[in-house]
């Protein structure tokens, strides 16, 4: 199966999208955008989500013990996109609040979490990233989330 068939598959299935962020070596703030993120485990709740090898970010997260994810709702897209697009500078737009402990969040996300990491796992050209979380915040409102389906951002009906 070529690459290019493989990822039109994996574009029919409709994904929830997050940001995750983390700070690296030198206190700088560090993030991208995945679809790839799902609990894993009740006790102890762990959640998982898959950063690119080749992710700007990668040496941050590959090095780092704590991350945050923040849920998005539909009035996050651009900054979405900001934090997909490699070279981009991710945290000049605004739009970004601090955990508790200290992490860039995305402001008025559906929910932050936060994360202890519990293990790396190498998995072809991505890092599966396993955090044990921390602590939960629900954010305030509608919880109505960002879909990401057929490469494009969608609502639910």
């Amino acid at each position: 199966m070529s690459s290019k068939e493989f990822r039109a598959a994996m574009a029919r299935f409709a994904a929830g999208v997050v940001v995750v962020t983390t700070l690296d070596d030198g206190g700088l703030p560090r993030g991208f955008t995945a679809s790839s993120f799902c609990s894993v485990s009740l006790d102890p709740p762990l959640i998982l989500v898959c950063l690119a090898n080749s992710a700007d970010s990668f040496a941050a997260f590959d090095a780092c013990g704590h991350f945050a994810v923040s849920v998005l709702g539909p009035e996050h897209q651009p900054l979405a996109e900001t934090f997909a697009t490699k070279g981009a500078d991710k945290f000049a737009s605004g739009g970004l609040s601090r955990t508790p402990g200290g992490l860039p969040a995305v402001a008025g996300a559906l929910v932050e979490l936060d994360c202890e990491v519990y293990a790396r796992h190498p998995a072809g050209d991505h890092t599966v990233l396993i955090g044990q979380v921390s602590g939960a915040r629900l954010g305030e409102g509608p919880a109505t989330p960002a879909i990401y389906y057929e490469k494009s951002f969608r609502a639910l009906a």
